[in-house]
């Protein structure tokens, strides 16, 4: 057992140790999915050094029976696959609130504020030129007033980004 464990920590070693990219001091751009409700959110990054960066994502919705906001923080390790290729995963942490309109013209109501803990993992291309695309899953999970009976959201997104 314990050769097994040596044998799993010095190839993470490895793993950690090799393969990083420099990658972008700055991206912003959107990133496309459900967002457990919100739709898209405006995506921004900064890089902190060649292999990490922090990743802050906005969502909001706004319609006539439905209206919200979250704002999601994430701290994300990035690893170079091959070329322009690289995978991240991360974690993170939010807050958001809610309003919830129903019943006969929409005469009755609901509202909430809620905090989440949220992972990150995923797939990039970082191009030639300043365009980074991904394709990522985010597990959530919240906590507070009653956003979802389950406590829990997956999230997968397409992110399209500028680099600068």
């Amino acid at each position: 057992m314990k050769k097994v464990l040596l044998s799993a920590i010095l190839v993470f070693g490895f793993i950690l140790s090799t393969n990083a990219q420099e990658i972008s001091k700055n991206a912003i751009g959107l990133r496309l999915g459900d967002n457990d409700g919100f739709g898209g959110e405006i995506s921004y990054q900064r890089g902190l050094s060649d292999n990490n960066r922090l990743e802050f994502d906005l969502g909001w919705r706004n319609s006539s029976d439905w209206d919200g906001y979250k704002l999601v923080g994430l701290y994300q390790w990035v690893w170079n696959i091959e070329g322009g290729f690289n995978w991240y995963a991360g974690a993170g942490a939010g807050i958001g609130s809610w309003n919830r309109d129903f019943g006969p013209n929409n005469s009755n109501s609901e509202n909430g504020t809620y905090v989440l803990a949220a992972g990150d993992i995923g797939i990039e291309y970082n191009f030639d030129f300043p365009l980074l695309l991904s394709l990522d899953f985010r597990p959530e999970f919240y906590f507070g007033d009653g956003y979802r009976n389950n406590n829990f959201g997956p999230d997968i997104a397409l992110g399209v980004r500028y680099q600068f």
